[in-house]
């Protein structure tokens, strides 16, 4: 596979992988469009691809990895492993190929997916919840240690993670973060409510007090959130998504 491509150019790698015969082709047949102009328009430099392209290719190939379709990282399947004990396939993408901690990577994990609506949310899941918060267990193989997993809700992270995938998780304290990676977070709303969502974090132009959350969707807009907001962080370490 070609190496510091831009958008248009994994593009066709990924038309010739599927057996297309040219844009056009997969335009109509891949993608169900009517013509191939608004993929062809991609070819200028410094054009974008609009949500509507990523959903439809997300949507049509599954297999293909997102992350490595928008900024060329990774690789361009997913990987696909064994998964819940009771059997069904799942598919698996590491977030990040650069590791930036020294953990050692587990042969095989054991790791609770949990119920966050059986809980008071991710605060008291990272206290320590019952077992009746328990919904599987997921084992997979080859990423550093997990303390959780979790079903994604919304689309402020499509297409790289859909309503309903599900994110392996390690708790990290503020002053671990690494910048530009992605998090399950907690922020506080008022004394009595809290929010949880999925970001990617970023520093802040406000100062040290805030970070910025940024989502992968276009239509959700980057927010500064003060740092005593947040109520609790977890790095993302893998996401999987489920076809039935």
């Amino acid at each position: 596979m070609r190496k510091n491509t831009n958008f248009f150019e994994r593009m066709i790698d990924l038309i010739n992988y599927k057996g297309f015969r040219s844009v056009h082709d997969f335009a109509v047949n891949g993608l169900g469009y009517t013509s191939s102009e608004k993929l062809n328009r991609l070819k200028k430099e410094g054009n974008k691809p609009s949500y509507d392209i990523l959903k439809d290719i997300a949507n049509k190939f599954d297999e293909i990895n997102v992350n490595w379709l928008l900024t060329g990282r990774e690789s361009m399947l997913i990987k696909r492993v064994s998964g819940f004990t009771k059997g069904e396939e799942i598919i698996t993408s590491p977030i990040s190929v650069s590791r930036k901690t020294t953990d050692p990577i587990w042969d095989i994990q054991d790791i609770p997916l949990y119920d966050l609506e059986a809980t008071a949310g991710l605060v008291e899941l990272f206290k320590g919840t019952s077992s009746e918060a328990i919904l599987d267990r997921i084992r997979i193989p080859g990423i550093a240690k997990c303390d959780g997993g979790v079903y994604v809700k919304g689309d402020s992270m499509y297409p790289l993670l859909k309503s309903g995938d599900i994110v392996l998780y390690k708790e990290i304290t503020l002053d671990k973060i690494f910048w530009g990676e992605m998090y399950l977070l907690s922020i506080k709303i008022d004394d009595w409510n809290e929010y949880t969502t999925v970001k990617f974090v970023q520093k802040s132009e406000l100062g040290d007090n805030y970070i910025k959350l940024v989502s992968q969707n276009q239509h959700h807009q980057p927010k500064d959130m003060l740092m005593e907001q947040i109520n609790a962080i977890a790095l993302i370490r893998a996401s999987i998504r489920l076809h039935n």
